[in-house]
């Protein structure tokens, strides 16, 4: 497959994947759907040991996401663990960071600016329709994501691997 259409693959699996765990959160059989998407990748796009950059970020995700729950920027309904969709949102994300996001590995201002400006709409747009509550509010909670994923997204190239210390 030429490196353009395995893009355009891992972009259309990844937004598919995303509308089946945001919907997951009501009609948890949908999170079948999203499992199909992150095993279509993995079998067919994925590269030699990419699974271990998919798994650490997954990780971070979780981490930091189960950190702002605690932290009471998000409530998933009066539940103290993170949710089964919203993990999977993580794997699904960093199946990314090696095809569609490529992109915003170098230079890493563009993981910076994509991460402050893509994450809080995206945030926004799952908190809607999975019937997340936003306890601080719209603006301060839009800010404080874009704060946090201005950095995230860098990190994440890292951790797949895609920037290398020098």
């Amino acid at each position: 497959m030429s490196p353009l259409r395995s893009n355009l693959a891992n972009a259309a699996l990844f937004q598919l994947g995303w509308l089946a765990c945001v919907f997951g959160a009501q009609r948890p059989w949908l999170l079948a759907i999203a499992l199909a998407c992150l095993a279509v990748h993995l079998c067919l796009l994925a590269r030699p040991g990419e699974w271990r950059g998919l798994l650490s970020v997954t990780l971070l995700g979780g981490a930091l996401d189960s950190l702002l729950l605690h932290l009471g920027v998000f409530d998933f309904g009066g539940g103290l663990l993170l949710p089964a969709w919203l993990a999977l949102l993580w794997a699904l994300f960093a199946s990314t960071l090696r095809h569609s996001l490529a992109w915003s590995a170098r230079p890493c201002w563009l993981g910076s600016l994509l991460g402050a400006l893509g994450a809080p709409l995206s945030y926004l747009g799952g908190a809607r329709l999975a019937g997340v509550e936003l306890p601080l509010g719209l603006w301060p909670t839009l800010i404080l994501l874009a704060v946090i994923w201005a950095g995230v997204i860098p990190v994440a190239h890292r951790l797949v691997g895609n920037v290398r210390s020098r």
